[in-house]
């Protein structure tokens, strides 16, 4: 068995059955990313997939203070299965900064052409029609509702995505495309985006 095979078939069942926004399928789709964005990139593919793998191992709630430390503590919990998959020590530690980089809550730079492929590829998992889901079921887990009834788009306060699901467009998802790392994740980005805006665009005039 391949080293990656073996990372991912142990990281697999560890993933959760009851949070669809971080679950075995966001993994999945996370993968196809990188593998279609790293090779351009001179990605080291084995390492980088690997962290797509376990990037997610440990999911701290979004309104939990927390949150900035997850990447770390992903990294953290998948040493072992690296360990046992057979990647060396210098292995492992360029695959744990990557997982640990790849997070928007810690808000840093990536410090390596594979952290900054993982941070794109599930960027672009937070866009497009799988972000929309992925955006309401992840509200719906913190108790927000869909939007403000007295100023869905947020025209004239404060947006809060903790309330609010739809205001995560505006507080943070609309800015991913400027945030990208490799002009083929910022290209793909701007797409999901403009769907995005579509959708609501859409849902304006239905609740109007």
């Amino acid at each position: 068995m391949h080293r990656f095979d073996q990372v991912f078939a142990a990281a697999r069942p560890l993933y959760p059955t009851d949070d669809p926004g971080h679950d075995l399928a966001h993994i999945e789709r996370v993968l196809a990313s990188c593998r279609r964005l790293g090779p351009p990139e001179g990605a080291r593919l084995e390492l980088l997939l690997a962290a797509a793998a376990v990037h997610d191992l440990v999911n701290v709630p979004k309104n939990h203070p927390d949150r900035p430390r997850a990447g770390e503590l992903a990294a953290e919990k998948a040493r072992p299965l690296l360990a046992d998959a057979g990647f060396s020590s210098d292995e492992i530690a360029a695959i744990a900064r990557a997982v640990a980089e790849h997070s928007f809550s810690r808000g840093a730079r990536p410090s390596s052409v594979e952290s900054a492929v993982l941070q794109d590829a599930d960027r672009l998992d937070a866009l497009g029609a799988v972000g929309i889901m992925r955006c309401l079921s992840c509200g719906a887990l913190m108790g927000a509702r869909y939007y403000d009834r007295a100023d869905p788009l947020a025209r004239h306060r404060a947006p809060d995505d903790r309330a609010f699901s739809l205001d995560h467009f505006f507080v943070k998802l609309f800015k991913l495309p400027a945030l990208m790392n490799t002009a083929a994740g910022r290209a793909e980005a701007e797409r999901r985006v403009a769907f995005m805006r579509t959708f609501v665009a859409q849902l304006e005039t239905e609740i109007a």
